[in-house]
């Protein structure tokens, strides 16, 4: 098992890959992390706009992990199970992302409080003996210049996920989040 770092170091990690994102004057650039609870790794990483179709940060990082635990598996095809080993429903992962997962898209995209709750309940993180998202930490909510009222701490408590806000790197990251192209 690796040694688990502190929460704030995990956020700085998620605020690594903002920095990664390119800018655009109509959306904050983002980064997340996921950490599998039980071996203290990060399963997946993620930044706004990294996969194609203006998608956010937390989507990217679900997006990958099931993809890579697909590759991983070798799984071409979800219609039984996977693996030999029995698969508990019990495991956890936890979120890190720098700023509150969104809770509506003017793109029209899923919010990514739906995609957290989504793959919580969702057949392929079951079937991958994926551990559910059971915490959100979180470094800034979300500023309301393009939302006016983000109610993701509410959807994701209603779904059974924690939310914690982390203090100590506001600054850097709405820097990072509403900075412009150079």
């Amino acid at each position: 098992m690796a040694e688990r770092l502190s929460h704030l170091d995990y956020l700085r990690l998620a605020l690594n890959e903002a920095h990664t994102c390119v800018p655009t004057p109509t959306a904050f650039c983002v980064g997340a992390v996921i950490v599998d609870d039980s071996t203290n790794k990060i399963i997946a990483t993620g930044y706004s706009r990294e996969l194609p179709g203006n998608t956010h940060a937390e989507q990217n990082c679900l997006t990958k992990l099931l993809s890579a635990e697909a590759k991983a598996r070798d799984v071409s095809s979800l219609d039984g199970p996977v693996g030999d080993e029995p698969l508990d429903d019990r495991a956890t992962c936890s979120l890190y992302t720098t700023m509150e997962p969104c809770s509506e898209r003017l793109s029209g995209n899923m919010p990514c409080t739906d995609s957290i709750l989504r793959y919580n309940d969702s057949a392929d993180r079951k079937l991958r003996g994926l551990g559910k998202i059971k915490t959100v930490y979180v470094g800034v909510k979300e500023p309301q210049t393009f939302i006016m009222n983000n109610v993701g701490q509410r959807k994701l408590a209603s779904g059974g996920v924690d939310y914690i806000y982390i203090e100590g790197l506001e600054k850097d990251i709405l820097e990072a989040a509403q900075r412009q192209s150079e």
